[in-house]
Formats: C-alpha cells, sequence, structure tokens
C-alpha cells in the first residue's frame, strides 16, 4: 500500500473570523474533492481579537452533515468544560443520524481560561478536568446504550436516563492528549488520540506503551494527527511542505505512526489550495 492510500488527509476548517456560509461550502468543496474528513474547533471568543464572529461547533457540524455527502465529519476536539456530557451524547447523537454514520467525537481538557472567565464557565485546574474527561466519556458511552442509566458519579451522575435513538454505527471518540498523564488517558478511555504535530513524536512511545499497559492492541485505535499554527484570518497553507512534497509528508508521519492527518484551513486561499492540490493529497 502506497504512503498516499495509507494516510488519510482531512481537514480542520478554522471556525473562528469566518462566517457559516464559507464554512459551509468550503466543507462541500473539500467533499467533493475527496478528503477524508472536515473538522470543527470548539471556542466561543477569538483568542486574540474578540470583535470576530465564532461558529459554535455543533451547530456547524450538524449543517454539514446535512450539506455533505461522504467526507467524514469530527470535533477536533470538543472541550469537556462546555458542554454536559449528556448534551454533548445528543448532540454528537443527532450530528450522527443527519450524517448516516460519518461522525467522530474528538474531545478533550480545553485550555482557553481566558473564554470561561468570560462565559462564566467553570476552569478547574488540568487534574479536574483530566478527572471530568474521564467520567463524561464513561457517561457518553453508557447513553450509547440508549439507556435507562442510572450512575452514581462525582462529576456526572445519572438517574434512569434515556438517550433514543442509538446512534449508529457508534461514533469513535478520540482523546486529545499533549501530555505524558494525556495519552495514558487516551489510551485507557479512548478509540483513539487526537494528536497535535508540536508533541506527537515526544508521546508517541509513550502512548504506545500505555496502550500496551492496558492490554490493547495498537491496531484497535485510531491516531489522528493535527497540524495546526498560523492566526485566524492568515493562509495557514502558503508554503507548506504538505502541499509542495505532499507524498514525503504522507510517507513521514505515516511511518512516525499516524494513521490519519488533519490540516488547518483558515482562508478561502488555503481552501483554493487543497482543492488544487486534492488529486496529490487524496489518491
Amino acid at each position: 500500500m502506497s504512503a498516499r492510500t495509507s494516510l488519510p488527509v482531512g481537514v480542520a476548517l478554522g471556525s473562528i473570523g469566518v462566517d457559516a456560509a464559507w464554512w459551509l461550502e468550503s466543507a462541500r468543496q473539500l467533499d467533493r474533492a475527496g478528503y477524508a474528513g472536515v473538522w470543527c474547533w470548539d471556542h466561543f471568543m477569538g483568542k486574540g481579537r474578540r470583535d470576530v464572529p465564532v461558529l459554535e461547533q455543533w451547530s456547524v457540524l450538524a449543517a454539514a452533515a446535512a450539506t455533505t455527502q461522504r467526507i467524514g465529519l469530527g470535533s477536533f476536539v470538543s472541550n469537556v468544560m462546555n458542554r454536559h456530557p449528556a448534551v454533548l451524547t445528543r448532540a454528537a447523537s443527532t450530528v450522527q443520524a443527519i450524517s448516516g454514520g460519518r461522525l467522530t467525537l474528538g474531545i478533550g481538557i480545553g485550555g482557553h481560561a481566558a473564554e470561561h472567565r468570560a462565559y462564566g464557565i467553570p476552569f478547574p485546574e488540568a487534574a479536574e478536568r483530566a478527572a471530568r474527561l474521564e467520567s463524561a466519556i464513561g457517561a457518553i458511552r453508557a447513553l450509547w446504550t440508549g439507556g435507562p442509566v442510572t450512575r452514581d458519579d462525582p462529576y456526572y451522575p445519572l438517574d434512569e436516563a434515556v438517550a433514543l435513538p442509538r446512534p449508529e454505527p457508534l461514533p469513535r471518540i478520540l482523546v486529545g492528549a499533549g501530555t505524558p498523564a494525556g495519552v495514558r488517558l487516551a489510551a485507557r478511555a479512548g478509540d483513539g488520540w487526537a494528536a497535535e504535530s508540536p508533541t506527537f513524536e515526544a508521546l508517541h512511545e509513550r502512548y504506545l506503551e500505555a496502550l500496551a499497559a492496558q492490554d490493547r492492541a495498537r491496531s484497535s485505535v485510531r491516531i489522528v494527527l493535527g497540524f495546526g499554527g498560523g492566526r485566524s484570518g492568515e493562509d495557514a497553507l502558503a508554503g507548506s511542505p504538505w502541499l509542495d512534497d505532499p507524498e514525503g509528508e504522507q510517507g513521514r508521519w505515516a511511518a512516525a505512526g499516524a494513521d490519519e492527518v488533519i490540516l488547518t484551513a483558515r482562508t478561502t486561499a488555503d481552501v483554493t489550495r487543497l482543492i488544487e492540490a486534492a488529486g496529490r493529497l487524496t489518491a
């Protein structure tokens, strides 16, 4: 199998400083071009400027589910503090139904404290957010049985909770992690790891060790590696090695252990570059 066919390429479309029409039309273009997935971030405000529009993750994923045909859809990643897991479960189940089974749920502990202060959303220390993340994943999996679910839990208790219809198939849950403790949590609780390129190579072996400690086979999980960077409203892909040497980049990261990569597109120019390069990136 060639490096290209063994390493699917998805795209995270910027959701800060853009409007819904741009995001959805870009998703449709990437769908027609053959990309493996389109992914959305989870923010409520811009990080640098506060006077820019920001798309809500699950609303735009639902709209994309209804207006694309075959491309995968995913959250890269949902912030566990932004939604009670029961609410997230129902949103994800609905998107799975609308899309005909194309959803991947990525979830992590979050990291934009100023956003939480602005919205009055609790933002405890990382250790508690990690504990909440593991608890939330347990609640999501329990609710995806359809219920009724009764669950005694310090963070997310449930009492005869029903969640119908059940999503079919069950979405894969990727755990966002950029620390040793995070990859251990991903190995325990996730169906895969939502990794970021700055920390992936340093943590890959630790993730494999954590899988082995859980007696889980590497083949049973999926590593999805995101390449972010840049600023909202600015091109992220100009001069990118992914466009200049796509086969070399795919071969490099497949050999490093990734199962799928996610490139970031923030502007119309970025999307145009991806459409022009589709044959080399998706073949």
